[in-house]
């Protein structure tokens, strides 16, 4: 069947009837880095015999600078038909694929894409919360150092406590010792005792990274279940890897016995009965209290010492015999 050309006629009756058509939005890519790459010539296929090439410019080496759409040069008549813009696009696809094979890098914009969206991915991928990313940072950074200061904290306390401070008691010397009678407050008679003991003990404070500061209960002594003297020790602040010798006087005067010292007696009272043997204990307790890292890191060591003792009359003036082994040492308060 022949096929007859379209009139003029013809064509101005078919205009109105067909609706135009809205171009499809082309889909923008680009190639990183920009300039290390030619450009990208696309042949367009006419579909009357004619021939048309067109140009595609990649400008600009930063993604701010990427084209927003195709710049074409021309070098035929334009071509507007569908079918030939479709084979345009589909050999641009072509082309770009065959770079991307070739080890070319290349990103897909998306549509409605504007000015500086090749970096909207990063921001996309950092998420809403990506302004709050930051914050978190600082939170676990501050978390981890609080976490590794406490432990070192930790690790000094327990270190110190390995250093305990070294007591011993050196000698005691009972200088004076009497027996008389008399009245307590209430006027009740009663035998009244008189002693007065010098205590000599060695401190040394082994740690080797804090000093101390040390301080005592009073030192009492002991006739059975009665306080007969005291005494006080003087604080003093004790460097480290360090030691000192400390006196300390014992004194009682004038203690009401009662019943306790019925069987006591001392000179010239003495009689038939010859010098006084009075068992009495000396207790006390050394507190030491280290600084290690100023107030944040305290660590406190308590010494118990008892000592059992025995006053002689006829040695007074002398060292007790065997000090060291009538005292006992325990820790704690």
């Amino acid at each position: 069947m022949a096929r007859h050309a379209k009139t003029d006629s013809d064509v101005t009756s078919l205009a109105p009837s067909s609706p135009p058509r809205s171009p499809r939005r082309p889909a923008y890519y680009v190639l990183s880095p920009a300039a290390s790459h030619p450009d990208v010539v696309v042949a367009l296929g006419g579909g009357g015999g004619g021939a048309a090439a067109e140009k595609m410019s990649f400008a600009g080496s930063t993604p701010a600078e990427s084209p927003l759409h195709y710049h074409f040069q021309h070098s035929g008549a334009a071509v507007h038909h569908s079918r030939e813009s479709s084979t345009g696009r589909l050999l641009f696809s072509d082309q770009l694929r065959s770079g991307a094979a070739a080890g070319v890098p290349w990103r897909r914009l998306g549509h409605g894409s504007g000015a500086g969206s090749v970096g909207d991915d990063d921001d996309d991928e950092a998420g809403p919360n990506g302004a709050a990313s930051p914050w978190r940072c600082y939170a676990l950074g501050a978390f981890a150092f609080v976490s590794v200061f406490a432990f070192f904290l930790l690790v000094l306390w327990g270190a110190s406590k390995s250093y305990k401070p070294h007591v011993v008691v050196k000698g005691v010397v009972f200088e004076t010792y009497h027996i008389q009678g008399g009245t307590d407050r209430t006027g009740v008679p009663t035998k009244m005792m008189s002693i007065n003991a010098t205590v000599r003990l060695r401190f040394r404070n082994r740690g080797t990274f804090f000093s101390l500061h040390v301080t005592s209960t009073p030192f009492l002594l002991f006739y059975d279940d009665l306080t007969v003297a005291s005494g006080h020790m003087a604080e003093f602040y004790q460097p480290r890897r360090s030691g000192r010798v400390v006196t300390v006087s014992v004194v009682g005067k004038q203690v009401p016995l009662y019943g306790a010292g019925a069987e006591l007696h001392s000179k010239p009272n003495n009689g038939r009965l010859g010098a006084a043997v009075v068992p009495v204990r000396l207790a006390f307790v050394l507190r030491a209290r280290a600084h290690i890292l100023g107030l944040l890191v305290r660590s406190k060591f308590y010494r118990r010492v008892h000592c059992r003792l025995e006053v002689r009359e006829a040695r007074l003036g002398k060292p007790v015999r065997g000090v060291a082994a009538d005292c006992e040492y325990h820790d704690g308060r």
